[in-house]
């Protein structure tokens, strides 16, 4: 592997290329033990600095505080109340301009690794309305510039906020530097929801369930913000925590491992599964560190909340700083690093600097309980009802149990996509072709492939395309991930089926009137707590659903990532209703 090369396997690619799919996957798979997607070092150089940058960014704003001081004052400064402040609401400005998750190659964003912010700022470009059949307003798919009024005012916000001063009394903790006022917060308060009404896509990328939530704890006086804050934390590790409790995640934690650039012994990365080279489910010592990581998420956090200090607290907060750090250095694909970085810095912040601030320091009990409660309902209903709420407000963070779909497109579709379609990027192959050869950009392409087959539900996405797209699946489609193809039409991806489902296959064929047979779609839902199967969907482009039934958990489990197909439970079809229902794209099939 060079500097700009990715790491392949060395194989005879005529051959190779001659055998079935799910043969050139298994070659993939078995690669992907021992090196992971093969990352090429310039790639991660490129994450590091942009971690660096988005430190040096905050520290920026941060200075420019009056009464803060320069760099130089780190030390007596960095603790300031309003130090936290500034580092939600930059938080929240990096993600809305597309700079964090979903984030460059990692993400096959390649040409160019990053634009969500230039895209949503362009009108004509696609949106997706969370509930266009009940909220006024907000009919249709094409952005106009009242949607980039709205995305630039959130923009604008933001920016105020974290320039705004410490005007407000520090309510009981100390400091030198006051507390941001409300009047400067509740502007990008209301514009963020409001935007979010109009599309989806930007408000989830605010990542609004973490850093949206935060800035209305901004709001508090200030113990209750801290004290607030610590509960907001620690319901979002255990709101994590619970949706790990489930059998996919093992899945999750091999994979991410087995990619991790600080793991290059290839027997430890080995161990990761079942049994090298032939059966590739996640080992014993997947699963040990995977319900490990649960049980740390669950316990010690809550640690964090009733010690005061000393001892305990100092080695809680080591072991979650180490937590987080582990899937910081991971680098896992979607690359969430800064919001590890940014729950690090809260660990020391709230947990450490501000040990003696419990629960029992909040004033004014009822704004604190109301917002905590709907974090919590949020956080059960999600889990509850995944095809209904996105897995971000849910905290199903990790969990290896999302919405997912493969997209199978005909050249013609690819056609009709580039030629009609205003997008952020151009499809993976065409970003590739322009780094590598050929050979290279087919081996990184079934890199992608083999990364969702070793997922659980990769089983079920990847066993289902012989139904969906007939015999020639193998020679007149190329599959490619749901998830880029929002990235492409949406500027932006995060892991969240919920937008590249029925919604997004609609708002495409408004625009490129795919004939039948040149798009087709799998989309397989989350699997909701308490049951054993997961919902799928077979879709073509031009005249909708075809198949819809259940795949059971347990054949998932079963299954090795190359097994070319996956049975079926199809319920018998129901009468034929009297009326044409309204289109995906006019209902709205996921919460903002």
């Amino acid at each position: 592997m060079g500097f700009m090369q990715p790491d392949l396997p060395d194989l005879d690619y005529p051959s190779w290329r001659a055998q079935t799919r799910s043969q050139r996957v298994r070659t993939m798979v078995v690669h992907w033990a021992d090196k992971g997607f093969g990352t090429p070092d310039a790639v991660y150089l490129l994450y590091i600095l942009k971690i660096a940058g988005y430190i040096a960014a905050a520290i920026f704003f941060v200075v420019l505080t009056p009464g803060v001081g320069g760099l130089a004052g780190i030390g007596r400064w960095w603790a300031e109340p309003i130090v936290f402040e500034k580092f939600v609401l930059w938080n929240l400005l990096f993600e809305v301009l597309g700079l964090g998750c979903g984030f460059g190659p990692l993400t096959l964003r390649f040409l160019p690794p990053l634009g969500s912010f230039l895209y949503w700022l362009r009108p004509g470009t696609i949106r997706l309305p969370p509930w266009p059949a009940t909220m006024p307003g907000t009919r249709g798919t094409t952005r106009t510039m009242l949607d980039v009024v709205l995305y630039a005012g959130v923009l604008a916000a933001a920016v105020s906020a974290l320039l705004a001063p410490g005007s407000r009394g520090l309510g009981g903790l100390p400091g030198q530097v006051g507390l941001i006022s409300p009047a400067r917060l509740w502007p990008l308060i209301i514009l963020l929801p409001l935007l979010g009404l109009r599309d989806k896509a930007i408000f989830l990328a605010a990542r609004p369930e973490v850093y949206g939530t935060l800035v209305l704890v901004l709001l508090l006086p200030g113990t209750d913000m801290i004290a607030t804050a610590k509960l907001f934390l620690l319901l979002l590790w255990w709101g994590a925590a619970t949706s790990k409790l489930n059998r996919h995640f093992p899945f999750v934690v091999s994979v991410m491992m087995a990619n991790n650039p600080l793991w290059r012994v290839k027997a430890l990365k080995r161990r990761l599964f079942e049994s090298y080279p032939d059966d590739m489910r996640p080992s014993g010592l997947s699963r040990a560190l995977a319900h490990g990581g649960t049980v740390v998420e669950f316990t010690v956090p809550l640690l964090l909340v009733l010690s005061r200090g000393g001892i305990v607290t100092a080695v809680a907060a080591t072991i979650m700083v180490l937590f987080h750090l582990n899937i910081l250095t991971s680098i896992p694909l979607g690359v969430p690093l800064e919001w590890n970085v940014f729950m690090i810095f809260g660990v020391l912040f709230l947990f450490v600097h501000y040990a003696s601030v419990g629960p029992m320091a909040i004033s004014h009990p009822l704004p604190a309980a109301a917002l905590l409660a709907l974090v919590v309902g949020l956080i059960i209903a999600g889990n509850l009802f995944p095809e209904r709420i996105s897995f971000l407000p849910a905290m199903r963070y990790y969990a290896g149990n999302w919405d997912t779909s493969v997209w199978c497109l005909t050249e013609a579709a690819v056609a009709k996509i580039e030629a009609r379609v205003k997008k952020a990027s151009a499809l993976p192959a065409a970003q590739l072709a322009r780094l590598y050869d050929e050979r290279t950009t087919d081996l990184l392409l079934h890199k992608g492939i083999a990364f969702r087959a070793m997922h659980s539900h990769g089983r079920a996405l990847y066993g289902l395309v012989p139904r969906l797209c007939g015999p020639s699946h193998e020679t007149a489609y190329a599959p490619t991930e749901g998830e880029v193809i929002a990235g492409m039409a949406l500027g932006w991806n995060f892991g969240d089926g919920h937008l590249h489902n029925a919604q997004l296959i609609s708002a495409l064929q408004e625009r490129c009137r795919f004939d039948e047979g040149e798009l087709r779609v799998v989309v397989v839902h989350a699997q909701p707590m308490l049951r054993q199967r997961q919902h799928y969907q077979l879709i073509d482009a031009a005249t909708g659903v075809f198949e819809e039934g259940h795949v059971a958990v347990a054949d998932m489990l079963a299954r090795q990532p190359w097994t070319p197909d996956i049975p079926v439970t199809v319920p018998a079809p129901a009468p034929a209703a009297p009326a044409a229902a309204a289109t995906a794209a006019e209902q709205g099939l996921a919460e903002p």
